[in-house]
C-alpha cells in the first residue's frame, strides 16, 4: 500500500502574502487543490496527508475541507526531512512505500502520480527533470538542487545549488525532491539526516547519497518541465498562471 504526503508547512514570505503559500490562489483555486485533486484521480491515495505548520493547520484544513485528507504538523521549520517524519505517527504499518510531494507544485498530474507509484521500485525513486537552459521560465529551476550521475549514468549525489560549486550548477537536470521511499528504509535512514549545509536544515534529498553510501540503487523517474513548475513569488505565481 502507498500513502502520499504533501509538505505544506512552509510560510512562504517571498510570496509577500498573509496566507499560507500554499492557499495563494491560482486561477481562482488555492494551488495546493490542484496536487489534492491530482493525487486523489491518481487513485493512489484518497486521503493524502499533509503536513502543516501549528499557525496555518485550521486555515488550510478549512481551504480542502471538502476533500478526506489528514494532517500531520510540523511545530518547527527544520527542513523537509524533518517535515516528512511528522508525518509518521499517521502512517500505518501496512503502508509499505510514501510518496513525498510538495504543496506548492500544482501541476503534478494525476497520470504521472500513477505511473511514479507503478513504476518504482527498490528503496527510492527520485524524480528529476532535464532542461535546455535556465532562461525564460526555465529560470525557475536554476536554483533547485543538481544531480550528480556516475561515469556509468547512475545517480550518486544531489548537491542543493546553495551549496554547489559554480561548475555543478552548470549541470541541467535538477532535483524537485519528490519521491517514493520504501517506508522501512525511509524511518531508519530519516535518523541518520545531518544540518551541516548552508541552511542548517536537514534535507530529505541527502537520502540519494545515504543509498549510495549503501550500495543501493537509485531509480529515477523522469518528470515533464512544465508539470515541475513550483511557486515560491510573485514572479513565480504570473508564470504558473500562463501554463493553468
Amino acid at each position: 500500500m502507498k500513502k502520499i504526503v504533501i509538505l505544506a508547512a512552509g510560510q512562504g514570505k517571498r510570496m509577500q502574502c498573509k496566507l499560507p503559500k500554499v492557499l495563494v490562489k491560482l486561477k481562482g483555486k488555492p494551488m495546493i487543490e490542484y496536487l489534492v485533486e491530482s493525487c486523489i484521480k491518481s487513485g493512489v491515495d484518497s486521503n493524502p496527508i499533509i503536513v502543516v505548520s501549528p499557525d496555518n493547520r485550521e486555515i488550510i484544513s478549512q481551504a480542502l475541507i471538502k476533500y478526506n485528507c489528514q494532517y500531520a504538523i510540523q511545530e518547527k521549520q527544520l527542513g523537509t526531512g524533518h517535515a516528512l517524519a511528522c508525518a509518521r505517527n499517521l502512517i500505518g504499518k501496512e503502508v509499505d512505500h510514501i510518496i513525498c510531494l510538495y504543496g506548492d507544485h500544482p501541476f503534478i498530474g494525476a497520470e504521472t502520480i500513477k505511473k511514479l507509484a507503478e513504476s518504482h521500485n527498490g528503496v527510492i525513486t527520485m524524480m528529476t527533470v532535464k532542461v535546455e537552459n535556465f532562461d525564460g521560465w526555465r529560470a525557475c529551476f536554476n536554483f533547485w538542487g543538481r544531480i550528480i550521475r556516475d561515469e556509468d549514468g547512475k545517480v550518486k549525489e544531489n548537491i542543493e545549488f546553495r551549496d554547489a560549486a559554480p561548475e555543478v550548477k552548470k549541470i541541467r537536470e535538477v532535483n524537485p525532491s519528490m519521491y517514493c521511499l520504501a517506508t522501512d528504509w525511509l524511518w531508519d535512514n530519516l535518523a541518520k539526516l545531518n544540518n551541516h549545509n548552508a541552511q542548517q536544515e536537514y534535507y530529505l534529498t541527502d537520502l540519494v547519497g545515504l543509498a549510495r553510501q549503501q550500495n543501493l540503487k537509485v531509480n529515477t523517474f523522469p518528470l515533464n518541465p512544465e508539470e515541475a513548475v513550483g511557486v515560491n513569488s510573485q514572479e513565480e505565481l504570473a508564470l504558473a498562471e500562463t501554463l493553468v
